[in-house]
């Protein structure tokens, strides 16, 4: 490995520390996921995916904040959430292979981490426990977002 991947796998690797998300994981889990993951650095208003996109790749922000976008019966785009440091954004269509579920807008500059879906694919073959662990942390993290949801769903019934 050279010193330049060397310096941006360590670099990922503090990223990925500092975004809270992969926090039940080992150091040395943590170090070997981070050279699957790359940063991707995103301008004011630039669209990160559309809805009904192929899901090929997931973002954790590092830096900035995303505007979550769904269209709704009127075809009109209805703002569903806005996503700040270490929040994760398109894990549900690289684990279940479906379409984009709604649209991602950067509303600042954005610095993301991607790990791209054959990325994924790739450290399942490579390293099984570490893809494992990073699956499973991406899959707490959805869950607990489920339960946030539900919760409000049934706080606007009441």
């Amino acid at each position: 490995m050279s010193d330049a991947s060397s310096s941006l796998i360590h670099e990922i690797h503090d990223m990925l520390l500092d975004c809270g998300l992969f926090n039940s994981l080992q150091a040395s889990d943590l170090l070997c996921a981070a050279g699957y993951f790359s940063i991707s650095r995103c301008e004011q208003n630039e669209v990160i995916c559309n809805e009904g996109d192929a899901g090929t790749f997931m973002c954790i922000i590092h830096f900035g904040a995303v505007s979550v976008l769904k269209t709704n019966s009127n075809g009109d785009a209805v703002e569903i959430a806005k996503l700040r440091k270490g929040r994760a954004f398109g894990e549900m269509a690289v684990l279940d292979g479906e379409r984009r579920s709604a649209s991602c807008v950067a509303i600042s500059e954005c610095t993301l981490l991607i790990l791209a879906k054959d990325s994924l694919e790739k450290m399942l073959h490579d390293a099984p426990k570490a893809a494992a662990k990073v699956i499973r942390a991406i899959a707490v993290s959805m869950s607990k977002r489920l339960r946030m949801a539900d919760g409000q769903l049934v706080e606007q019934q009441l």
